[in-house]
């Protein structure tokens, strides 16, 4: 390579810029020996350049250090220069050292009168080493302020000093700060200080001035410790120290007392200080990508915690009494050396438990016990080779992820889960359900687990026809030599002292276990002396077994007893199927001519706070179900998986309780107005129905948050629900929706996830892309032709970027 094509290193790396420059020349050649003396020559021709660097060194580099880039060349020609080849291209490096009066024209008297009448300042992205000295001193007024006069103030009052907003926001992210001035204790009215991005390697001790600072983002730096004077800023709240180089948290944490958000990930964190439990109203504590071994016990008394996120630690284990953290929703623990959960009794508000890639061996019996809300069970990539028969008592299920375990049976009260939607088993030795059935998804495994589990619960195969006798006495073995291999049972020996169960076959078609001594409602109309013998008798006996199971022995019962037994019997017979009989029989199953309702069941109510009947062919549900519900402060109701073809008008007594309605999987055609009535509702599950419109009243609903109409007969999104300003999530996938309202959509300011899969939408509008609101967009199985469908794949941000790109200008 020609020695005129080639760049020094040396010179690169000089920090004498001017001596660099003066050794090239204009057109970017080196100053060899053969160029003359008097200047350089363009390569083209034999004139001498324009400006010759040697002569004017002194005046074109007057205290700036920067290399001029070369004049501007027409196409290269071979080159008529002898003794020198013709070069392709011209490389010309630029270098710049930015100075700090760079910096401070950076802060422009646009930028300075925007903040000072807004109290916002965004110096983001802007490239800066330095923060530009005149910030320090925003908050004074400046002397153009003090000079003005009456007559200019009358003009434009807005400029005048005193009506100035003092800056309490800063942005100064994305720029190449490595430090901050101690100047930063001027700026006492911040609220908000914005710092992430950077190359911060240290803060001022100053900061600790910042007495109302409640916001404090530092994350993405090179910092290894905080100032200790920072520990002492009393209305902070959020602190995100995250993409550091931390290897601990200083015990001084501790003194933080209004924390409620603290996001440490992503650092080298061995252990946690000892104190950081008295960070009693932290809602969120985010510790992920860390080395972290053990939890320190104090850990529990974080009572306001929320979110605990410990992805990618150390971990072998968790706190025993991890039923203190009363209030946590959700727990992240990923990718951990985990062996063994803990019973999380007392954990009853946890929604999500992420715990895939560990050693977890089994799953706590308990444990299902304990967490009756829990919707997303994550269990992935473990080593569990079976899942309990409690498992159905996590009514609340929606997703269980058990891939790539050592799973060999599927237990059949899965089938009993009314809301699990997402069952996922790839990666296990299951030999007890067919390859076939199992590529085929949720709802067919579900189904065979459900065949199974009927064929279990049926008692042989001319059962039907018994009569109420103690006939029927001895089916109980036949029905036992047709239950699966794979399914245990020990309901027939939970107590042999008591009396064997019957089954009824009646008129009334009554369908649960009794007692000889417990009568069908049909027997009252002849005998009702023995029959309310026979209800007290069976009342006794429920009662009895109930508090064996409350009081801590409940191992003794099979996951099918435990549901029975909080069943509470109405009149001879259960809520569930006592409410779905016609009026004239309610009559005849009761003496008193209603329904009486148990002490155990309104204590379940009370203590739950849920009143939950699933997949029991309910048509309807009896007003005073729901006027006791009221009395007991009710505020979830579940009647999924059930036959009601539109809302039960007993719903109205609970208008001003009801946060949560589910009646998926129904045969709903319509939604009566007195929907709009529920003014604290904040999810309504109306999904797997015969819907076609919601009534316009239903945009009434302002406290609405999540929204699943998924799987009805929508052909277009219902012009009501444009006016649920709180909607955050809209589930409206399986439907015939054919066009998209962005005009409506542009209405719901909070709207995050939209799921519009599986429909008939012919066409995207481009200013889709403009509702910068939708993190979370579907729109697979859809029959336009762009976006295409690997765009699709790649996620929602490449979406909204794929549509902003074809709006038309």
């Amino acid at each position: 390579m020609d020695s005129h094509m080639m760049i020094n290193e040396s010179l690169l790396n000089t920090t004498n810029f001017a001596e660099f420059d003066n050794s090239i020349d204009c057109c970017g050649d080196y100053n060899l020996d053969s160029v003359p003396a008097s200047g350089c020559y363009n390569q083209y021709d034999d004139s001498p350049c324009e400006m010759n660097p040697r002569q004017n060194t002194s005046s074109t580099y007057a205290g700036v250090s920067r290399i001029p880039r070369g004049a501007a060349r027409p196409r290269q020609g071979p080159s008529p220069r002898q003794g020198l080849s013709p070069r392709n291209y011209s490389f010309v490096p630029v270098f710049h050292e930015r100075t700090s009066k760079e910096d401070d024209t950076l802060l422009t008297d646009n930028l300075w009168k925007l903040a000072r009448k807004t109290g916002t300042l965004n110096l983001a992205n802007k490239g800066m080493a330095r923060v530009p000295e005149r910030l320090y001193d925003i908050n004074e007024a400046d002397a153009d302020s003090k000079k003005a006069n009456l007559e200019k103030l009358s003009i434009n009052e807005a400029d005048a000093w005193w009506n100035q907003m003092p800056l309490n926001n800063l942005d100064l992210s994305s720029n190449s700060l490595t430090n901050l001035s101690p100047k930063i204790e001027n700026l006492i009215t911040l609220t908000v200080l914005q710092l992430h991005d950077n190359a911060l390697v240290e803060l001022p001790p100053q900061i600790g001035k910042l007495e109302k600072l409640v916001r404090l983002n530092l994350s993405h730096n090179k910092l290894k410790e905080l100032p200790p004077d920072l520990y002492s800023l009393p209305e902070l709240r959020h602190l995100n120290i995250s993409h550091n180089e931390f290897v601990e948290l200083s015990p001084d944490i501790s003194n933080l007392h209004m924390l409620e958000f603290l996001d440490a990930g992503n650092n080298n964190i061995s252990s946690l200080p000892g104190g950081i439990g008295f960070l009693v109203r932290l809602t969120a504590l985010l510790l992920a990508n860390n080395h972290i071994k053990e939890l320190p016990s104090d850990i529990v008394y974080m009572r306001s915690l929320q979110k605990l996120d410990l992805i990618k630690n150390d971990l072998i284990g968790l706190p025993e009494d991890m039923g203190l953290l009363r209030k946590l929703q959700c727990l992240y623990i990923q990718h951990n050396d985990i062996k063994e959960l803990p019973s999380f009794e007392g954990n009853e508000m946890l929604n999500e438990l992420h715990a895939s890639n560990n050693y977890i061996e089994q799953v706590p019996k308990q444990l299902c016990a304990n967490l009756p809300h829990l919707k997303i069970f994550d269990l992935r990539d473990n080593k569990i080779k079976q899942l309990p028969d409690e498992i159905c008592l996590m009514r609340n299920l929606n997703r269980l992820d058990v891939t790539n375990n050592s799973i060999s049976v599927l237990p059949v009260t899965l089938s009993s889960l009314a809301h699990l939607i997402s069952l996922q088993v790839d990666g296990n030795p299951i030999k007890t359900i067919r390859r076939d059935i199992l590529q085929c998804g949720t709802a067919r495994i579900l189904k065979t687990l459900q065949d199974r589990a009927q064929t279990k619960d049926r008692v042989g195969g001319g059962a039907e026809d018994l009569p109420c006798s103690s006939s029927a006495a001895g089916s109980d073995q036949s029905m036992q030599q047709q239950l699966p291999a794979n399914m245990t049972d020990n309901y027939q020996q939970h107590n042999c002292a008591q009396p064997p169960f019957r089954h009824c076959h009646c008129r009334c078609q009554c369908q649960h276990f009794m007692h000889p001594e417990q009568l069908c409602g049909f027997y009252y109309q002849q005998f009702p002396e023995k029959y309310e013998q026979g209800q007290q008798q069976q009342q006794q006996h429920h009662q009895q077994h109930l508090d064996q199971f409350q009081f801590g022995q409940a191992s003794q019962y099979s996951p099918q007893q435990q549901q029975l037994l909080y069943r509470e019997p109405y009149g001879g017979h259960y809520m569930d199927n006592y409410s779905a009989m016609p009026e004239t029989q309610m009559d005849a199953y009761n003496p008193y001519n209603r329904c009486v309702v148990q002490p155990r069941w309104v204590y379940k109510l009370r203590h739950t706070r849920t009143l939950a009947v699933n997949s029991q062919g309910l048509s309807d549900v009896p007003a005073h179900i729901f006027k006791v519900a009221s009395e007991e402060k009710v505020h979830v109701v579940d009647f999924a998986r059930n036959q009601l073809s539109t809302l039960p008008k007993g719903l109205q007594h609970m208008s001003n309780l009801v946060t949560e309605l589910v009646l998926a999987h129904n045969v709903i055609n319509c939604v009566p107005p007195f929907i709009s009535q529920f003014t604290r509702i904040t999810l309504l599950n109306l999904s797997n129905n015969l819907i076609k419109d919601l009534p316009q009243e239903f945009g009434l609903l302002n406290t609405l948050r999540e929204l699943n109409i998924a799987n009805n007969r929508f052909q277009a999104l219902p012009n009501g629900l444009y006016e649920l300003q709180g909607l955050e999530i809209l589930v409206a996938s399986g439907n015939q929706i054919k066009a998209l309202n962005v005009a409506g959509l542009q209405n719901l300011p909070r709207l995050n996830t939209l799921d519009l899969r599986d429909n008939n939408i012919e066409y995207i509008p481009p200013i889709l892309g403009n509702l910068t609101n939708i993190t979370h967009l579907e729109l697979v199985g859809n029959p336009f032709r762009q976006p295409r469908h690997q765009i699709l794949m790649k996620g929602t941000d490449t979406i909204m970027s794929y549509l902003r790109d074809r709006i038309p200008t």
